[in-house]
């Protein structure tokens, strides 16, 4: 394991559950059972200030955390530095010899 996920920051990472809403349709979501807590090193990816009234702020960083985390999809729900944050892109998984692989994942904080 990396010296940057070791020591990394604390991240809660809701992980993606299949349940059956009130009308019988299956719904994917964010699990209610709780979230999970890893470290995590924190790559910032791009951001943007709304500068003008109306415009929006975009920030978006990369997580990267141990392989041994499953579950994570578009769907899944992230805390992070005190606020929410969403999964853009599908989690990517680095292959490669036990220190080294991975998962990363891009977050964007919600608006």
């Amino acid at each position: 394991m990396s010296v940057q996920r070791r020591r990394g920051q604390r991240v809660r990472v809701w992980r993606t559950a299949e349940l059956v809403d009130n009308r019988g349709n299956k719904v994917i979501t964010a699990d209610p059972a709780g979230p999970v807590e890893v470290r995590a090193a924190i790559i910032p990816q791009r951001s943007s200030k709304a500068e003008v009234p109306g415009q929006q702020q975009i920030n978006v960083v990369r997580l990267v955390v141990n392989a041994d985390l499953e579950g994570v999809s578009l769907w899944s729900r992230v805390e992070y530095a005190g606020r929410e944050w969403d999964v853009v892109s599908p989690p990517a998984y680095h292959h490669g010899d036990r220190r080294t692989r991975h998962w990363s994942i891009d977050i964007r904080e919600r608006p």
